[in-house]
């Protein structure tokens, strides 16, 4: 029993980090007001993260963009059978992201990139009827970033460079549907790992045939992040045999995905460009989680996942209106890697529409703010996870899941 439960609940927090739901696309206010785009557009110092190869198109010496987001996400699961219902009271999320890039001659720029791809906040209902699965989690994961641009010909250039990841996941979760102590406190873990880092690349190249017409590739590595001596912490368990929990560690290695993303940019006139993005995600890569516990009657273990690749189609435009404002509208369609009978709670999200809009504002020739937004809107679905086990018993947990997001965001463009 211990080992089943030690190795869903770590599975079920390493699919919270990867789950396409919460894979963060919030790293740029200019490219997410045109739907998250810009693998192709030479905007400002953005490109550090959409395509790096793009630095060295900016026209300036010195370019910076720095920015934050607010996440105000809801959702609701009820199962009409037994006449339940639940909803999340999750804290606003904040990712942020910051850009500098410096331009050496013609030939050659060098940046450095802070961004965070993944991160959220859940927090269902106390005692809520899946709190056998999750009650709360909080996850971080910044990226950290060395990037160098170089043209290769006057429309042509490669960039990217080597990147550093360091994050960290607190997670709770009563131990089954009803176990608790004398006093009626509902037994329940917290699973913890801090510092955890891992290296990874990108590379990206950038081609314009003609003045108003880009097209761009980028590539973001695979990554292994190796969770060594987290902590397993149990609460409110009581003295019984029926109930052997103690505290332990584990170690694992978890596969953050490959991306894959190609883009296209058209110049209409002065005033209106137009993007594309297409966006593939290698989801297949996680297949299962291997766990190797410290506790020595907590065999090790490997279970499998089976997530699928996913894609996503982005589109976005802008209009520049004047000197002093930009105005930007955009929309994307985000395809969730998660497989029927594995839609679990800590991950609730489907395959959603997302439409977006901002504007830039020219403060001086050389400071600009930058603001957006974003509304998310995920397709009600009925679904289950069906490797909940107890007791010997395998419990499926059902129901309906209604999830909609809100995201304004603010940000700063610096060009010298």
């Amino acid at each position: 029993m211990k080992r089943l439960f030690l190795l869903s609940l770590f599975m079920l927090a390493a699919a919270t980090t990867y789950a396409g739901g919460y894979r963060v696309s919030l790293q740029g206010q200019r490219g997410l007001a045109m739907g998250h785009t810009g693998v192709a557009v030479v905007n400002n110092a953005e490109l550090a993260f959409f395509n790096p190869a793009g630095l060295v198109f900016l026209e300036n010496k010195i370019n910076a963009s720095v920015g934050v987001s607010a996440v105000f996400s809801d959702v609701v699961w009820q199962n009409d059978e037994f006449g339940q219902m639940a909803r999340t009271d999750s804290p606003v999320g904040t990712p942020f992201y910051a850009y500098f890039s410096y331009k050496l001659n013609e030939k050659l720029s060098l940046g450095l990139a802070a961004y965070t791809p993944y991160g959220s906040t859940v927090e269902w209902e106390k005692d809520w009827p899946g709190s056998h699965l999750v009650n709360d989690i909080e996850l971080a994961a910044i990226y950290v970033q060395a990037l160098a641009s170089y043209k290769i010909t006057d429309n042509l250039a490669v960039g990217g460079g080597p990147i550093y990841v360091s994050g960290s996941v607190n997670f709770n979760r009563n131990l089954n549907r009803t176990l608790s102590d004398l006093e009626g406190n509902r037994s329940n873990v917290t699973i913890d790992a801090s510092n955890v880092s891992a290296f990874g690349w990108s590379a990206g190249v950038m081609w314009s045939p003609v003045d108003s017409l880009r097209v761009g590739v980028n590539y973001r590595s695979e990554i292994l992040v190796e969770a060594e001596d987290g902590d397993a912490d149990f609460e409110n368990v009581p003295n019984s045999p029926l109930a052997p929990f103690s505290d332990t560690q584990f170690d694992a290695t978890l596969p953050l995905p490959a991306e894959l993303s190609v883009g296209v940019s058209y110049q209409l006139n002065e005033q209106w460009l137009f993007a594309f993005d297409y966006n593939r995600t290698f989801w297949g890569v996680y297949e299962s989680l291997d766990l190797d516990f410290a506790n020595p009657n907590i065999p090790d273990s490997v279970n499998p996942r089976e997530y699928e690749d996913s894609s996503n189609y982005r589109f976005g435009l802008q209009y520049t209106a004047n000197e002093t404002f930009t105005l930007r509208a955009g929309y994307y369609f985000d395809g969730s890697p998660v497989q029927e009978g594995f839609f679990a709670p800590e991950t609730p999200r489907n395959d959603s529409n997302n439409f977006t809009g901002g504007l830039s504002v020219n403060i001086t020739d050389n400071v600009a703010i930058d603001a957006a937004f974003l509304y998310s809107r995920f397709k009600e679905i009925d679904a289950s996870y069906d490797s909940y086990t107890e007791n010997g018993q395998n419990v499926p947990f059902e129901g309906t899941y209604k999830s909609s997001a809100f995201v304004p965001g603010l940000g700063v463009t610096i060009k010298i």
